[in-house]
């Protein structure tokens, strides 16, 4: 067998994932052994946001994500031109907890 043929992998996705969900905020959190990305819709004029996807990634596999969506965003930009930076307000981030307090 061909070393191109052992490097290929045959990947499914089902319907309902195929057809993605969109996210215009996500708050990166981490720890030693992990980092955990929520993907967030926050809609205009609404207090309440609802976290819509949750990935947990290995340190070494969020290293590669962050390498391979550079690379993305770099041909992206080859390609159409620089994406402009929106700044937006710090969105004040509570998920239904208390408060901290000192």
């Amino acid at each position: 067998m061909s070393e191109e043929k052992k490097k290929k992998i045959n990947i499914e996705i089902k319907e309902e994932v195929a057809n993605g969900v969109y996210s215009n905020l996500v708050v990166i959190n981490h720890s030693p052994s992990e980092f955990v990305l929520d993907f967030i819709t926050m809609m205009p004029g609404f207090s309440k946001a609802k976290v819509r996807s949750r990935i947990i990634l290995a340190p070494q596999h969020a290293k590669k994500l962050m390498n391979a969506l550079n690379q993305n965003i770099n041909n992206f930009e080859k390609q159409n031109g620089n994406i402009k930076d929106v700044d937006i307000k710090k969105v004040p981030l509570d998920f239904g907890g208390p408060t901290a307090q000192a």
